[in-house]
């Protein structure tokens, strides 16, 4: 009778502590997805789908957090995704930070995005440690990426992450794209296989680029109406740089059409390994040739073809800066 009450007493906090966890679950199976909304949070996610594995969820645009704990301060909703669907996708739409957790999911949607995040605010894709999650979007071109982000895209996670990009890129973001941890692995893309704005940060993981039509990597500085631009800030707050900063993790860039990395600010590596040394386009507008990989690495000015120069160049004309490791791009007026 004692184990009987017990085992009744566990199942009920279990089940309390399952729904109040700002989690909403999917699981694909085909053409057909489950959605499993907590208890605490089904006021604020609306299912727009039913059961279609064309997956579509509206976030409450009031909604600004709920029972924050101390593994989730900001009482975001996380949303977990797992099994398999060769016509599916997961769409979100929302004005508050949330997280995507992959738990080994894998995901082809032909007509778009596998993930399309419209979310201005900050959003995490996180693939749960121990397992593989694949993503694959078709061949329309009226959008940007195979993982789709309208806001700021903090990739992490210690799980694996396989993307092709079939339309455009693997990876877009409108804001800026950071990496932490995972091991991602972009396979094939139209064109980039990341592309961001405002400034692209690898902290640790693996990143594995190849069999891209375009650029590798390519950082914008964010031209949009009421945009700023900026340098570097303190901790990235508000930066809109167009800078690429690697302190950390392994970059593998290889089999690309155009450069390995292609940004409107500066190209800055501080720490980990990448397996390039040329095909840079430092400031967006021409990439350091093996000839002057050497060259490069003290500082100086150089023209936009490696060669160091002895003074300042004349008036009208575009150089590059290097200071302590860092190239930046300069016109001379």
């Amino acid at each position: 009778m004692k184990k009987t009450l017990l085992l009744l007493l566990l199942a009920i906090v279990s089940l309390g502590t399952a729904r109040g966890a700002n989690t909403v679950t999917i699981v694909f199976s085909g053409t057909t997805a489950t959605v499993t909304i907590d208890q605490n949070i089904s006021n604020y996610v609306t299912l727009e789908s039913g059961t279609s594995s064309h997956v579509r969820l509206t976030q409450a645009a009031t909604f600004a957090g709920i029972d924050p704990t101390v593994d989730n301060t900001d009482g975001e909703i996380t949303y977990a995704l797992s099994g398999t669907s060769s016509d599916g996708e997961f769409r979100l739409e929302g004005a508050y930070k949330c997280t995507v957790e992959l738990n080994g999911v894998t995901l082809t949607n032909p007509s778009g995005p596998a993930i399309n995040l419209q979310n201005g605010k900050r959003n995490s894709v996180s693939a749960k440690k121990g397992t593989t999650s694949t993503l694959q979007d078709g061949t329309n071109a009226d959008y940007n990426g195979a993982l789709h982000c309208k806001g700021h895209l903090k990739l992490k996670g210690k799980g694996t992450l396989n993307i092709v990009g079939n339309s455009r890129h693997a990876i877009y973001a409108k804001e800026y794209c950071e990496v932490k941890n995972l091991t991602l692995n972009i396979t094939a893309a139209v064109k980039d296989g990341i592309h961001c704005r405002e400034y692209f940060l690898m902290e640790s993981g693996t990143v594995s680029i190849s069999g891209t039509g375009d650029d590798g990597i390519q950082v914008e500085q964010d031209t949009s109406t009421g945009s700023i631009a900026t340098g570097e800030t303190t901790d990235h707050e508000d930066e809109n740089s167009g800078n690429f900063y690697m302190t950390g993790g392994t970059l593998a860039i290889t089999g690309y059409g155009d450069k390995t990395i292609k940004a409107d600010g500066s190209i800055t590596f501080t720490g980990g390994t990448h397996n390039f040394g040329d095909m840079l386009t430092y400031a967006g507008i021409s990439d350091v040739t093996a000839t002057a990989a050497t060259s490069r690495q003290a500082d100086g000015i150089y023209d936009l073809q490696g060669r160091r120069l002895n003074a300042v160049p004349q008036r009208r004309s575009i150089y590059i800066v290097v200071e302590n490791g860092r190239a930046r791009k300069f016109f001379a007026r």
